[in-house]
This record gives C-alpha cells, sequence and structure tokens, in this order.
C-alpha cells in the first residue's frame, strides 16, 4: 500500500547557462530566416524571377551571394561564438552584434508587397523578438559579487 501526499511531484529546473541559452537562440534565429526564404519562394513569380536571374530588384551575382552568405552566417558563427568566448568578450560580442544585425532583419521590410503585409509584419515580428531576448540575455550576464 502506498502513502499519497498533498505535494506535487515537482521536476527539477536546473539554471541553465547563459552562453546555452544564448546560442538556443542564434540557433532559432537562424532556423527562422532559412524557413522565411523557403516560404518566400512560394509566392506567385518568385522562382520565374530567381530563374530569370534577379532576386528583390538585384541581379543574381557572386557579390550578392556572398553577402548572403553573410548575412546566414552570422548567426551561424554567433552560435559557436557564444558557447566558446570568455563570459565578458561573450557578452560585448553579442550586444554589438545583435544590435548591429537587427536593422539587417528589418531591411527585409524593403521587399514586402502589400499583399504579403502580413507575412513580413510576422516574420520581422518574431526575428525582432529573439534579438530582444538576445539583447536582454546578454545585457542582463549574471555578475559574481566580488569577495
Amino acid at each position: 500500500m502506498t502513502i499519497r501526499t498533498k505535494t506535487p511531484n515537482l521536476l527539477d529546473n536546473p539554471p541553465i547557462p547563459v552562453q546555452a541559452t544564448i546560442a538556443a537562440s542564434w540557433t532559432s534565429l537562424m532556423f527562422f530566416i532559412i524557413y522565411i526564404d523557403y516560404f518566400h519562394l512560394y509566392q506567385p513569380g518568385e522562382i520565374d524571377d530567381i530563374r530569370g536571374g534577379v532576386i528583390f530588384a538585384f541581379d543574381i551575382s557572386g557579390t550578392l551571394m556572398s553577402i548572403f552568405f553573410v548575412i546566414i552566417a552570422i548567426p551561424t558563427v554567433m552560435i559557436m561564438l557564444s558557447t566558446t568566448l570568455p563570459p565578458r568578450v561573450n557578452r560585448a560580442t553579442n550586444i554589438v552584434v545583435a544590435s548591429l544585425y537587427t536593422p539587417v532583419l528589418v531591411f527585409n521590410a524593403a521587399g514586402a508587397t502589400w499583399e504579403y503585409a502580413l507575412y513580413y509584419a510576422l516574420t520581422i515580428g518574431v526575428e525582432v523578438l529573439i534579438m530582444a531576448f538576445i539583447l536582454r540575455a546578454a545585457w542582463t550576464w549574471p555578475r559574481i559579487s566580488a569577495s
């Protein structure tokens, strides 16, 4: 016979290191960017434009592809840096990169049409929220009190 107690069976909730939290956020952002770009291809005429050598208003070139590479490489590299840099450098790097990367994400609104305004508002909104979370996590990084 078992004895029932009125105390709930609580789950353990160990603290997650700030580095892991920030790295997971960069990972979420990276996947989100990739999926947004993928779903963008579903818009009528997008694949035809790409086959015609144009993305948005830009001719597809090595330079444009290099810019796209850098845009997606930033969150990818930040995943690694967020887990390997020393805390002080890590905090500063995340604050600077997230601050500079947010306008890049918002720039995607330049390609928006009224027909897809809700899509762009939602996707850019979520990206900005993820960036705000990264900034907040880095900004509020816990400090060790001096003894």
